[in-house]
């Protein structure tokens, strides 16, 4: 069981449509509960939300996670970013090639996808990939990273 679990607030009111295209790019993920807006009478927040997520919980490759429909007042930043840490060069090349949306965003491993959202796409041994200065330069110039380059760069 989780003790900290990510929430996250969708401004566009895309929620729905971002869970189930998370649930479908990570393996061992699903929907666990959804909630909708009440009766947008009940209270003055609830104004123009009928049919979208109140509380949505789901779990994305066994990690929980929360979200939910919240209007425009507060957007997803690059100061908050998730990280897959990959196998191997194909399990970034797919994760790259199903979140990166947005190729300005792209750099270093980090992508952003379609809802707003960054991640960090990268090999779980970085540390290892990482030890020289000529490795820390040659990702320094990489987009998506490519492990035989920093390999290459030792």
């Amino acid at each position: 069981m989780n003790k900290i679990v990510p929430s996250l607030w969708f401004a566009d009111n895309n929620c729905e449509e971002a869970i189930n295209y998370y649930i479908d790019v990570f393996p061992n993920s699903k929907i666990d509960e959804i909630n909708y807006y009440p009766d947008e009478k009940l209270d003055e927040h609830f104004e123009g939300m009928a049919g979208k997520i109140l509380t949505a919980v789901f779990h994305l490759n066994g990690q929980k996670f929360m979200a939910l429909d919240g209007g425009p007042y507060f957007r997803f930043s690059e100061a908050i970013s998730f990280t897959i840490e990959c196998a191997d060069q194909d399990e970034i090349d797919y994760y790259w090639e199903k979140l990166s949306h947005v190729p300005d965003s792209e750099q270093c491993g980090w992508v952003k996808d379609k809802f707003g959202m960054s991640w960090q796409i990268v090999p779980e041994n970085m540390g290892e990939l990482m030890e020289t200065p000529d490795q820390i330069q040659a990702m320094m110039k990489m987009k998506k990273i490519n492990i035989a380059e920093l390999k290459a760069a030792k």
